[in-house]
């Protein structure tokens, strides 16, 4: 594969970021293109009562920590992610270990690898004293029996044994305590079929057969793999039983509707009169690994995939505008017009069918027989994903954001409390916990209101920051929000969100706690419509105007309680060139800084350095992934860690508790307007035509990635 740069096809209109035209399409259906669905005018910012704290001390004061699971040795054992024993091939319920960071403190070590300066080369760039590999791509098989890929000779059920498409959440589960052997779990958000069907012309050219090889495209895929003789490399294991690899797709996979929404009248539909079973799952984007030892899944642009919205009964139609659903015409610009495949995406036919998607989804890898499930007890929006810590009451909290301009950021408590230990009693248990809880929505309060301006200027004590508070929406099936059942506020959570005053937010996306310290850490991503025309105005939490380059937020609950109703807020990062004065990097000298735009995932690694990569890169240059210490003299030293080829998103990330691999996921390598299979603007990464996929990088020496 040739480090050459390539002369690329000429780009189309950028969106979000410098995304391109044709991520837009496939991604989310041109979603900027359309009015902003939240048209509410709820005053979401309010005067901070006893507002005496510094912001100054409250930025200075957060210290991120580290998300990780275990693969060293004897703390393999206290994994968040759950490791079976490995005698049994397919335990029908594995042992399930404790939070990885049990007992253990962040570190402040700075960042010892080079930065890479940004590019725009066709290959995958890490630093001096570094390698890395493609683990697997589209196509390769995962099922046992899968057929080989052909290109010109695609269907639908050798895509279904197959690695989907367009790869984005990774996560890996060990299953051996020498951390030889783990799962790799993986989102499949969407397809491009411009890059993947040789020939390709428009939606409606698309045989049934190839509609059918889209859905099957989508979902997830659970692969096992080994490391490679004791380094940081990782490779499918092509051998033996492989018991554990599945596939779960949009075209024929039943998902378990669990939680208060189940079986209410919003989710029923004429093939499934109890509102219980539902088929398929959308545009999952990114997830969490739970303590417990199972994945979850956020759908997320499901919107895109549904016609016939201006038929839909009158009574529905304003609901579907605020998830984003064309009411006025029947096949939308863009639309994928599935239901030439399946009937169920014709909301003329079926209104409520859309109502079964956009939720979050729960995987259990080590069991490929049981049923995915999906929790109306988290709420129902645009999930970019949910990440769970085990609060010192015991009771479980997942994070979560919704990927919208103006929207809002979420948080769930458990009803039960988390079972320690590797019993099937226990896990069983567990594997309940997200069935029942309360649902929150985040309102952030401001103290200098009248200093944002929108230029980005720090305000005169030179931070960013409040206080903020957790709004009670629905607990069990008890409503908070008048007008509105507990059904109507899970399965409608924006207008509930609406209703109570949440503060709307710049796409809030990956939203993860930091399980050695409980701090929260939010990558939002852009919002080129913050106060641009009638749109909501900048605030202190979104501080610029026509915001291309996004920003980092970091809450810390009161009491450092996960379960608590109020918090601090500060952005210690507000991302962008150093060289701009609207730039902020924790205080750190911005001449020693790598430039950075469109946050979009954030992961922690064992000595509790932030990594974030990116999605649409305004600045020029390929997306890629960025690291920065997050305390001591280091903090907010932030470093470009690798780029993506053409075209794409950095995916991810996901770093092993040994610190001795990274994994990425390469999503939409050379979607560029105008390209094609037979003429690419990417050969990444094998030299023919693009092919998503995901890569694990390694330190040569065998030492600790990073630091």
């Amino acid at each position: 594969m040739s480090d050459r740069p390539r002369l690329l096809p000429l780009l189309g209109t950028p969106r979000h970021g410098s995304r391109d035209a044709m991520t837009c399409l496939y991604r989310c259906g041109n979603a900027c293109e359309h009015p902003v669905p939240n048209t509410s005018d709820n005053a979401y910012f309010g005067d901070v009562v006893n507002a005496e704290v510094s912001r100054r001390g409250v930025v200075r004061a957060g210290v991120v920590g580290a998300l990780v699971l275990g693969f060293s040795g004897a703390a393999a054992g206290a994994l968040a992610g759950a490791a079976p024993a490995a005698a049994a091939p397919v335990p029908p319920v594995p042992p399930a270990g404790q939070a990885a960071a049990a007992g253990r403190r962040p570190g402040s070590g700075a960042l010892s690898f080079k930065p890479i300066p940004p590019n725009t080369l066709d290959t995958f760039v890490v630093p001096n004293g570094y390698d890395h590999a493609v683990i697997i791509r589209w196509g390769d098989p995962v099922v046992p029996g899968a057929p080989d890929f052909n290109l010109r000779r695609q269907t639908a059920a050798a895509q279904a044994k197959q690695f989907g498409y367009n790869n984005d959440f990774v996560g890996v589960l060990p299953l051996d305590k020498r951390g030889r052997r783990a799962l790799l779990v993986v989102n499949h958000e969407y397809t491009n079929e411009d890059l993947m069907f040789p020939g390709f012309t428009s939606q409606d050219a698309l045989s049934v057969e190839q509609v059918k090889v889209a859905m099957a495209a989508h979902g997830m895929s659970v692969v096992e793999i080994e490391r490679v003789a004791g380094t940081g490399q990782w490779q499918v294991v092509d051998s033996g039983r492989r018991p554990y690899n599945r596939r779960v797709d949009a075209l024929s996979s039943k998902f378990e509707l669990t939680g208060p929404a189940a079986g209410s009248s919003f989710l029923k539909t004429a093939a499934d009169p109890k509102g219980r079973t539902v088929i398929g799952t959308l545009n999952n984007c990114a997830g969490g690994v739970t303590p417990w030892g199972t994945v979850l899944s956020g759908e997320e642009n499901f919107n895109q995939y549904f016609v016939g919205g201006d038929a839909a009964p009158e009574s529905e139609k304003a609901r579907l505008a605020r998830y984003g659903i064309s009411t006025t015409a029947r096949y939308p610009s863009g639309s994928r017009k599935w239901d030439r495949a399946a009937e169920r995406f014709d909301l003329a036919k079926h209104p409520n069918e859309a109502n079964r998607h956009g939720w979050v989804v729960e995987i259990d890898p080590f069991d490929p027989e049981s049923r995915p499930r999906k929790h109306t007890a988290l709420g129902r929006f645009k999930h970019e994903g949910a990440n769970v810590i085990v609060a010192r009451s015991g009771h479980v909290v997942a994070y979560m954001g919704d990927d919208e301009r103006f929207d809002y950021l979420y948080k769930f408590v458990s009803d039960k409390k988390f079972m320690k230990g590797d019993s099937w009693v226990a896990r069983k248990h567990n594997l309940t916990l997200l069935e029942s809880g309360t649902l929150y929505v985040a309102r952030l309060d401001q103290t200098s209101a009248e200093e944002i301006d929108g230029s980005g200027t720090l305000p005169s004590d030179g931070a960013f920051n409040g206080r903020g508070r957790w709004i009670k929406l629905v607990s069990g099936n008890r409503s908070y929000v008048d007008g509105m059942t507990a059904a109507e506020v899970l399965t409608f959570t924006r207008f509930a969100g609406d209703k109570v005053g949440a503060t709307k937010m710049d796409r809030p996306e990956d939203v993860e706690p930091s399980l050695l310290t409980g701090k929260v850490y939010v990558a939002l991503t852009n919002n080129s419509a913050r106060g641009v025309g009638s749109n909501p105005a900048p605030d202190e939490a979104n501080p610029r105007a026509a915001n291309r380059h996004g920003q980092i937020l970091e809450l810390v609950e009161d009491r450092g309680d996960n379960t608590s109703d109020t918090f601090r807020w500060s952005l210690p990062i507000v991302c962008g060139d150093p060289a701009d004065p609207s730039t902020y990097f924790a205080g750190y000298d911005k001449t020693k800084v790598s430039p950075i735009s469109c946050p979009d995932n954030v992961a922690f690694d064992a000595t509790g350095n932030l990594w974030i990569s990116t999605d649409g890169n305004a600045l020029g240059s390929n997306d890629g992934l960025f690291a920065t210490a997050t305390e001591g003299p280091e903090r907010g030293h932030l470093k470009q860690f690798l780029t993506v080829p053409v075209g794409a998103e950095t995916c991810g990330p996901f770093i092993t508790e040994d610190n001795r691999s990274v994994f990425v996921a390469v999503q939409h390598p050379g979607e560029i307007t105008g390209a094609t299979v037979d003429n690419p603007a990417s050969t990444w990464p094998d030299g023919d035509y693009a092919k998503p996929g995901v890569v694990v990088t390694w330190r040569l020496d065998g030492g600790p990635v990073g630091s």
